[in-house]
């Protein structure tokens, strides 16, 4: 049992943007974070994790970085950013930013310089090839529709860019640029930031010679050529020996199409590439054979399945990080639980089930006010560049029926999870006092941290207990977790065993009551219950007990 701050940390994910503003423009900021410290502080919260600030054209809200070493305008300056480091410092927490390498804005002066001319020593830092018979070198679609490859006329042309068309991707394969990199990221480590959440890291290295994905198609999905490629485990260990090793910090990549195999790599257990990953396999159980965008109901088996394959199958090689929602996925409530009568219950019985694996958790903001997906009525109320990219080629030119679209953005668009945070009941939710970059969700009235702060029984204050057990209790970072009730259809429930405790997690998935039984081979002295999301009668027997729609307990047996 290796013992590290960043496996008992409890992580905060802050989307700037939508956090909160303090100076009217509508648009979260930098001030706006440092006025809602103590609330964070309050929650239990170690790590902060701040989605990009650096400056952009917000193309893709911050994910299309112009200057690596600025302060986005909109968010404030870099003295404002010193600040906020000061006092999340001050206050005994960390501050973890994003790390957005894999491609750059074309308004960066690397871009600029590189689409001047074929011989500009820039040239290099991103991947330019000649057209493939008056056409595109390459099949591969972009992440957000389209073709991934864009003509540049000055230099006659293309350039890669697997997301929008204004964020073309960084050439790797150069040193130069390697370099560069790293010594921007050591240029913000001295400045004192606790680690790095880097976007898409398993995309930064592509196959030689970027074959078309086969089958003829026109356009087509190439992500074999470019997730988890050929020196992408090259380039870590690089960047860890030249960066990160120097550094007490935290890291956790995110890595789409990454196995539980290709996790022990990046998240190795001698420490040679990064802490952990972020896995998408359980954010697809809901996606049909067409993709994200493709809903079908999505089931408990397969929750339990994929769930317990990367709690096992990490066991002692690597460590998991823990989400439920982000900045790119729709809310954790309206997804897994139940947003409507049983809000409050599922949220809690969601925040049980996630917090006491094994791993580190991420809270999304806004989460732990039990905050709901959103519906818009017109496309133009979205902002988001996936969703509008995706209306226009299913909708506008594909002639696929509006209402389907919309009810699939309903259900799984990024702008869910993008609404501002709701703060109070008061006009915009507390949130600006001008007019909001993106709506509110209409229910901020019912829904916001006045609220719940007040509320000694609400959501915020239950993940305040379990951030609190986690560091009570070393079972809940280090325990190994085991399954059981595998084929139980409303009940996700298992065990974490360290030395001679063991924690029994039980959660009800289902709007029914629901009978748990213990299995025999559970030997106990003494049960002693830690948490749970309903006043329970102390006299009922661990070994048989009927569980109320979406009820979670935890019970520490010894």
């Amino acid at each position: 049992m290796e013992k590290q701050w960043w496996k008992e940390s409890v992580v905060y994910q802050i989307y700037p943007r939508s956090f909160m503003d303090s100076n009217g423009d509508g648009i979260g900021d930098l001030c706006g974070i440092i006025s809602k410290l103590d609330y964070l502080k309050e929650l239990g919260v170690d790590v902060i994790w701040l989605s990009p600030v650096y400056k952009s054209p917000n193309d893709d809200n911050g994910y299309d970085i112009s200057d690596y070493q600025a302060i986005m305008d909109e968010f404030g300056t870099m003295e404002d950013m010193e600040e906020l480091l000061k006092q999340l410092h001050d206050r005994g927490m960390k501050l973890m930013m994003d790390l957005v390498v894999n491609h750059s804005s074309d308004e960066h002066h690397w871009f600029v310089e590189s689409r001047t001319s074929k011989d500009n020593p820039y040239r290099d830092y991103y991947i330019w090839r000649p057209g493939n018979a008056g056409s595109e070198p390459n099949n591969w679609t972009s992440f957000f529709s389209g073709s991934a490859w864009q003509y540049d006329e000055a230099s006659e042309e293309y350039y890669l860019h697997l997301f929008s068309k204004k964020q073309p991707d960084l050439n790797w394969e150069n040193p130069v640029l390697r370099k560069e990199i790293y010594d921007m990221m050591k240029w913000w480590l001295d400045k004192g930031i606790d680690g790095f959440r880097m976007d898409v890291i398993n995309l930064i290295s592509k196959v030689e010679g970027l074959p078309s994905a086969p089958g003829g198609k026109k356009y087509d999905w190439g992500g074999d050529y470019f997730m988890n490629g050929p020196r992408v485990h090259e380039y870590l260990q690089e960047m860890n020996r030249e960066v990160l090793s120097e550094y007490d910090i935290m890291t956790v990549g995110e890595c789409p199409g990454a196995s539980t195999g290709d996790a022990v790599k990046y998240a190795n257990h001698e420490g040679t590439e990064l802490n952990m990953i972020f896995t998408f396999e359980h954010m697809d159980l809901d996606s049909g054979s067409g993709g994200k965008w493709d809903v079908k109901p999505w089931k408990l088996a397969d929750l339990k399945a994929v769930m317990s394959k990367w709690q096992n199958d990490l066991e002692g090689k690597g460590w998991n990080s823990l989400y439920l929602n982000n900045h790119d996925q729709p809310r954790m409530v309206s997804r897994f639980g139940n947003d409507k009568e049983y809000r409050v219950e599922s949220a809690k019985m969601l925040g049980t089930f996630l917090h006491m694996m094994k791993g580190t958790p991420y809270i999304y903001q806004g989460e732990e006010l039990g905050m709901t997906n959103v519906r818009f009525e017109r496309i133009e109320e979205y902002n988001d560049i996936e969703i509008h990219n995706m209306y226009k080629e299913r909708v506008v030119e594909g002639g696929q029926d509006h209402k389907t679209i919309m009810e699939a953005i309903y259900t799984k668009g990024r702008d869910n999870a993008r609404t501002p945070m709701q703060w109070d009941s008061s006009g915009n939710g507390g949130f600006t006092e001008g007019t909001p970059w993106l709506k509110l969700n209409p229910n901020y009235t019912e829904i916001n941290a006045a609220q719940a702060v007040a509320d000694p029984d609400s959501i915020y204050h239950y993940y305040q207990q379990l951030i609190k057990l986690r560091k009570e209790h070393d079972i809940i970072v280090y325990g190994k977790y085991e399954l059981i009730l595998e084929d139980h259809e409303n009940i996700y429930a298992y065990t974490r065993t360290l030395g001679t405790e063991r924690l029994v997690v039980m959660s009800n998935f289902s709007g029914d009551e629901t009978q748990f039984h213990l299995p025999d081979y559970i030997n106990f002295h003494t049960a002693e219950m830690l948490i749970g999301n309903y006043k329970v009668d102390e006299s009922e027997l661990i070994t048989s007990l009927t569980l109320k729609p979406y009820e979670a307990r935890v019970y520490l047996l010894k």
